[in-house]
This record gives C-alpha cells, structure tokens and sequence, in this order.
C-alpha cells in the first residue's frame, strides 16, 4: 500500500470523492456584444411590425393668408406715428433709435404682409420622413404630433425631441387628414393641441 495514497488530492475537499452535484454550478452571461445584438434584432422586429403605408402628398399654401382692408393700414400708420410721438416726447433715446427701429419694422411688416403666400408640395412618408418642398425632416427628430384647427383650416404640428428647436407646422387638406394622421400615429404618439396666446393675437391682428 503506498502510503501516499491515504494523503488527499489537492482537488478533494475533506477527503471525499467529488460527486456530479459537487461541480459548480455556471450560469451562461451573455456579452456585451451579443446584447446589443439581441436588442437590435429585438428593434428590427418590432420595426418590421408596421405596415408600410403609402406615402401621401398635397399641396398647401406655407401660411394662412389674411386679406388687409384700407382700415387695417389706417390703423396701423396711427400705431407707428403714436410709437414715433413716444420716444420723441416721452421716451427720448440716444438718437431716436428706438424711432428707427419702429420705421424699419413696420416697414418689413409691410412688405411681409404684402407678399403672397407661397404654394408648397409635401410628401410624407413612414420611413423617410416628411418632406417640405425638398427638404427632409426625418420623424425620429420629433417625439410627438398633434393637430391643430385654426377656423377653417388644418395643420399638424411636429413636436421636436431637441428642447430649444423649433416645432414644424404644415398645413393639409381635410380630404388627406385621415391618411396623414394614420402614417404619424405609428410612429409618433398624438398630443393634444391648441393655439397659443400668441397665435391667437397674430391671427386677429390679421399678421
């Protein structure tokens, strides 16, 4: 007998034979790498879910047009001239700035309110985006939609993920809405909207 045969494996714990249940136990954890994958594809297949729509276009003016009467300009000359009155008598700047400012603004006003609007072709789709003329605004940019209905016309509202960037308004026929709201609605959630303060004065202001 030899003796070193009494002397424990440096395997063995306690002198006993190792059984099947005595192997540790391992659990299988995935990469990071095989994560990302199984998150993609899991994105893909969701992505694949939705039903291709069909893109929609129309036709719509950029900006709702207010037709200006003779009162409208009367009223707003008496506006510049009392603007002018107070900072010549009243306010007094260095210069008379703030007097050339307000010429200069009412000026551009003017123009402004004299130009037509322009007719603009949209097409939007599920999986470019919304084009406005030939520019593209893809829909992951925006978090949300709503629409908006200013008397009797209809725009919807893109709502951007980016804090500080600008909405996108477009204007669309009835006829198209149903359509157009269909193609948003799944991708975007739909919010509830309605004019602003400001968006109201412009409107009455005929601006």
């Amino acid at each position: 007998m030899n003796p070193d045969e009494n002397q424990e494996n440096y395997w063995q714990e306690d002198g006993q034979q190792p059984t099947g249940t005595d192997y540790p136990q391992e659990t299988y954890q995935p990469t990071d790498d095989e994560v990302d994958e199984s998150a993609t594809t899991s994105e893909e297949v969701s992505r694949a879910d939705i039903p291709d729509e069909a893109p929609v276009s129309w036709m719509a003016q950029e900006y709702i047009h207010e037709d200006k009467g003779v009162g409208w300009y009367i009223i707003f000359v008496i506006v510049v001239i009392g603007l002018i009155a107070a900072d010549i008598f009243l306010l007094r700047s260095w210069l008379y700035t703030f007097s050339v400012l307000v010429v200069v603004m009412a000026v551009a006003l003017v123009v402004y309110a004299r130009r037509p609007p322009r007719d603009i072709q949209y097409t939007l789709s599920g999986k470019q985006g919304l084009y406005i003329g030939e520019r593209l605004y893809h829909l992951s940019d925006f978090k949300a939609f709503g629409l908006i209905k200013d008397g009797e016309h209809h725009s919807i509202m893109l709502i951007p993920i980016k804090r500080f960037a600008p909405g996108v308004s477009v204007y669309f026929p009835e006829d198209a809405g149903e359509q157009i709201v269909d193609i948003l609605g799944q991708r975007l959630p739909m919010e509830t909207l309605k004019l602003d303060p400001i968006d109201i004065l412009i409107r009455k202001l005929r601006l």
